[in-house]
């Protein structure tokens, strides 16, 4: 993505900035602030009072102040002359209220001196709205971007003698994460901090945390066929493979099968080998608004925390979907098609790049769509799987445009509807656990969709402020 594009706050970059951190002028902590003050006051007070055991008292405390300063300025420009690059590796993938993973921090095979620490930080801002809305957002002939990201900070102390280090850093719900990890020597006491070593800028996408919803079976009758030819030789007319859910009886060769105790298909080269193609649509649409009762629909446009969590909600069940469909069949192939586009995912490492995708996607304006249009290796005529959320405007449409096709709708809604199953809730205290700083999103109710779908399964989400 284009560096342009990011939300304010946030940049595309990774690896080190090319800066040493060696800026003493705030080594000094607040701590040792107050404690110089008052142990300065205190000196002039004993030394004009003549008070010998204020004097000795205060001599100390302001001599420990002044050899640890001179220690910890010359340990850390030791450090930055030497190259010291501590780094941190977040888990991968990521994925929101883990609560297990811990983020690595690398590179600190270092000497410390006496009563000094290493303590590794890693700040940024954090954007549950992803970065989707920001790109292609055009104003005026000007690029416009929000300052919607959370601010995040998380620290770890390292012992000495140790190498590496674990941190704690997690998220309460999907999106990106733009942050940069920086390194510090500090003394036992509190009074300093001194900076050391190479910034690590990173750019972190957040998978939505696991959902799981009733089993989808799917045989290859209800995709769409997907015909490509074999080639064909006078020697080898057959290729046998292991019996997977979809297969005809008639294909299986009953006679291996039971000399080796497994069922085996028998797939014949010379024709077309039918491998289902299943349809899905992520409709990641919705409005954004800027002030209450006021609609945009513009790219780029803020949205209520409540609306956020429906799409995260919305990403984890097409997440388990396609994760159990994929278990039940590996030989099926998905055409997933979104607001930013379409992925065609054949196997595991297609599944797991649009996942990472997927965590960084965000509301799209609704647009007005005739039925789904598929692609060559299409009919037109498999079953078609919808995800979406009370936000999408549009769906009703969407859905009374393909009528025809058989249709299975997954939809999230707003958890205050009497009578509805139990909700997920998203509770305001997830984002101070976490040390991340509350969105200053709006915080809107959304109201329920009312849609007509032969077959659908209603999802609830909720936010407790």
């Amino acid at each position: 993505m284009d560096e342009r594009n990011l939300p304010d706050g946030a940049k595309k970059t990774e690896g080190r900035t090319g800066k040493r951190l060696n800026d003493f002028s705030f080594a000094l902590t607040p701590v040792g602030c107050v404690v110089l003050i008052v142990f300065s006051i205190i000196l002039i007070r004993s030394l004009v009072n003549r008070n010998s055991y204020e004097i000795v008292i205060s001599c100390v405390i302001l001599l420990l102040l002044l050899v640890l300063g001179i220690i910890g300025i010359w340990k850390s420009r030791k450090l930055n002359a030497s190259g010291f690059e501590p780094g941190w590796k977040p888990p991968f993938p990521m994925t929101a209220d883990s609560g297990v993973d811990e983020t690595r921090i690398t590179g600190l095979d270092v000497s410390v001196p006496a009563f000094f620490r290493l303590h590794f930080f890693i700040s940024g801002r954090f954007f549950p709205e992803g970065c989707g809305f920001a790109a292609g957002l055009q104003e005026n002939g000007k690029s416009s971007r929000k300052k919607n990201g959370c601010l995040m900070s998380v620290e770890t102390s390292v012992p000495r003698g140790d190498t590496e280090a674990k941190i704690a850093l997690d998220f309460p719900m999907s999106g990106i994460f733009f942050g940069d990890g920086r390194c510090r020597l500090n003394d036992i006491f509190g009074f300093y901090s001194f900076p050391c070593g190479y910034q690590k800028l990173k750019t972190v996408k957040i998978r939505c945390a696991p959902c799981f919803g009733k089993k989808i079976i799917i045989n290859t009758q209800s995709g769409a066929e997907d015909r490509r030819n074999k080639p064909a030789s006078n020697e080898e007319r057959y290729h046998m493979r292991e019996y997977t859910p979809g297969d005809r009886f008639r294909d299986i060769n009953w006679k291996s099968s039971e000399k080796i105790d497994t069922l085996i298909t028998r797939i014949s080269t010379e024709t077309q080998e039918k491998t289902s193609r299943i349809e899905v649509h992520f409709r990641n649409y919705g409005l954004g608004v800027s002030k209450p009762g006021v609609k945009r629909q513009k790219l780029g446009d803020s949205f209520s925390l409540e609306a956020l969590w429906l799409l995260d909600r919305a990403k984890a069940r097409l997440s388990y979907f396609l994760r159990s469909i994929r278990d039940q069949n590996a030989s099926f192939i998905f055409d997933v098609h979104t607001a930013q586009g379409d992925w065609e995912i054949f196997d595991e490492n297609d599944l797991d790049a649009f996942l990472e995708e997927l965590a960084g996607l965000s509301f799209f304006p609704p647009r007005n769509e005739n039925a789904a249009s598929s692609g060559a290796n299409f009919t037109n005529t498999g079953d078609l799987y919808i995800f979406s959320t009370a936000c999408d405007t549009e769906l009703p449409g969407f859905l009374i445009a393909n009528s025809q096709r058989p249709v299975t709708l997954f939809l999230v809604q707003p958890g205050n509807i009497e009578g509805a199953q139990e909700p997920e809730i998203l509770h305001a205290r997830d984002f101070a656990l976490k040390g991340c700083a509350l969105p200053a999103h709006s915080r809107a109710k959304m109201k329920p969709l009312m849609v007509q779908s032969s077959k659908a399964e209603m999802f609830y989400a909720e936010i407790k402020l």
